[in-house]
């Protein structure tokens, strides 16, 4: 028996329409250095028609990829709509890729037009003759003529272009499990792989993130979306805004401390998500430069692990509730968010907190141990974690046709590659990448509770955790630190102060004092990077008896 509803596309040109019309008076700004330059959502979507029009006339149709080189700004988000409105694909390209990985995922993806920030073109230029598929530049918020395109190659200015468009599109109904975006991952070990997120997914996915159960902001916040629009489908913030009325503030190219505190003080966002990283500098930025962020009401992190000492530190210091998220790229991102149960109070909250978080009822769970049996979610049982769900990706894109990795699916399950445990009532704990953890006489060391532990010290801005190989114990931890300013502290002080948070088998006998942690593209830290710093000799370690 068949329902009796009808069969509507969840398309996002009907997402675009109802927030143009319906919610046209939220807005998106664009920090500019010393203000803001915004646009309503009506007009959004008056550009994002005419530059569906323009698309079309430089020859793109559905299914066509289109990349974005860009910071988070208006006309960022302008492309993040009318791209897979009309059709075609939007390919968020990171600009923090190395030059070989940028070069390999807009080939690979086959790229035809590549909306550019004025203030890339010089890095972008550096890619552009490699580029094999890409014969249209349009530049954005800067001069056009400053870039020099080889051959076959048509640049043109974004604000020209759309000048000479109208101001209406139709929009054409498309499968909605036709392609939408694209993102590819990180690429920390291999080449970097392709994730094709679904017109349905996006739609399904900003459904949870506006929940009150996913990131849960509403047509009365101002949502400042630090994470880049580059990063893992923007963790679904674009489409969750337009779909709530949200506002959004940008940050452009201006992310560092001091200029995300004063775009804070400007605009008072209730709502923000960033790395880890970012919410550390903020910190000291506000402990060198007191000043009240008690208007966020909510500040998503994820991206790796939020150590418990800066949560509670926002929290009891600043009034500000960090919520813990987990997800990949390949989850569209959002997979679980860490709200404590309703009635938990005190220390109870707070140990639900510190997790990864409880899973929606769109993402389905299981643990694997070595052996392939499936673990019970008994919140001890430890194995790697399996995801499946509507958006969450079963393969991997490959011009020649979808890739199904071994090493990365399981009989339709999508292998994470975390270590965690699932407690009864739903709730992830990681405690390592399973390449990283830590295996010691047999025995394992979670590299991320010693992290968290180490910068819960005063004078511990940051801190990685590897395995280091060892003859008697096969590998033993070794912490690089990355002092506080102007703080000093010895190694055997750091071990006293974990003393009474782990075994004494698991205390670390290898420290060495950096001045930064290497970090990924996307603000992880780049664990790979920091093993060949040991391994070539380039960190000088203190080893304790």
């Amino acid at each position: 028996m068949l329902s009796t509803m009808q069969d509507e596309q969840l398309s996002l040109a009907t997402l675009l329409r109802y927030a143009a019309t319906f919610q046209g008076d939220s807005t998106v700004s664009t920090w500019t250095g010393d203000g803001v330059r915004t646009q309503t959502y009506r007009e959004v979507g008056q550009d994002a028609a005419r530059l569906a029009n323009a698309l079309r006339d430089l020859g793109i149709g559905e299914g066509d990829r289109v990349g974005t080189f860009m910071w988070n700004n208006n006309e960022h988000m302008v492309a993040y709509v009318a791209v897979p409105a009309m059709g075609a694909v939007l390919h968020a390209l990171n600009i923090r890729l190395f030059p070989e990985q940028l070069v390999f995922v807009a080939n690979h993806a086959e790229d035809q037009v590549v909306i550019v920030d004025g203030t890339l073109v010089p890095m972008f230029a550096q890619y552009l003759p490699n580029l094999t598929t890409v014969r249209h530049v349009i530049v954005a918020n800067g001069d056009a003529a400053s870039l020099t395109a080889p051959e076959g190659v048509q640049v043109h200015s974004y604000a020209e272009l759309l000048a000479a468009q109208p101001d209406t599109f139709d929009f054409p109904v498309v499968d909605e499990r036709s392609a939408a975006g694209m993102c590819y991952t990180s690429g920390t070990t291999g080449d970097p792989k392709g994730v094709v997120y679904s017109h349905r997914s996006n739609w399904l996915h900003a459904m949870q993130v506006i929940s009150p159960n996913g990131m849960g902001f509403d047509a009365a916040d101002t949502v400042l979306a630090i994470v880049p629009l580059f990063h893992a489908n923007a963790w679904g913030i674009p489409y969750a805004a337009l779909m709530s009325g949200a506002n959004v503030l940008m940050p452009d190219r201006f992310l560092q401390p001091a200029p995300l505190l004063e775009m804070m003080a400007a605009v008072k966002p209730t709502f923000a998500a960033a790395v880890p990283t970012i919410w550390g500098g903020v910190l000291a930025g506000l402990q060198a430069a007191p000043q009240d962020i008690s208007h966020l009401r909510t500040c998503v992190v994820g991206g790796a692990a939020v150590p418990p000492s800066m949560m509670r530190a926002f929290d009891e210091q600043h009034g500000v509730k960090l919520l813990h998220a987990w997800g990949m790229t390949e989850t569209s991102p959002l997979g679980s968010v860490a709200h404590a149960p309703a009635g938990s109070e005190g220390d109870e909250a707070w140990s639900y907190r510190y997790t990864q978080g409880r899973f929606p009822a769109g993402v389905q769970a299981r643990l694997v141990g070595d052996d392939g049996a499936v673990l019970p979610n008994d919140g001890v049982a430890l194995g790697e974690l399996e995801v499946r769900g509507p958006w969450i990706t079963g393969s991997y894109y490959s011009p020649s046709g979808a890739q199904i990795d071994p090493d990365k699916f399981d009989d339709g399950w999508l292998r994470t590659g975390d270590v965690g445990k699932i407690s009864p009532n739903g709730y992830l704990t990681l405690v390592d990448r399973s390449k990283d953890v830590i295996k010691s006489g047999g025995e394992w060391i979670s590299s991320v509770d010693l992290e968290n532990a180490v910068v819960g010290h005063p004078s511990v801005a940051e801190a990685a955790v590897i395995g280091v190989p060892d003859e008697k114990w096969d590998e033993r931890p070794l912490v690089a630190v990355v002092l506080a300013e102007g703080a000093e502290v010895k190694p055997e002080e750091l071990r006293d102060f974990l003393s009474d948070k782990f075994a004494k088998w698991q205390l670390p006998e290898h420290w060495a004092f950096i001045d930064e942690v290497p970090k990924t593209s996307v603000g992880k830290f780049d664990k790979k990077r920091l093993r060949a710093q040991y391994a070539d000799g380039a960190l000088t370690v203190t080893t304790l008896s």
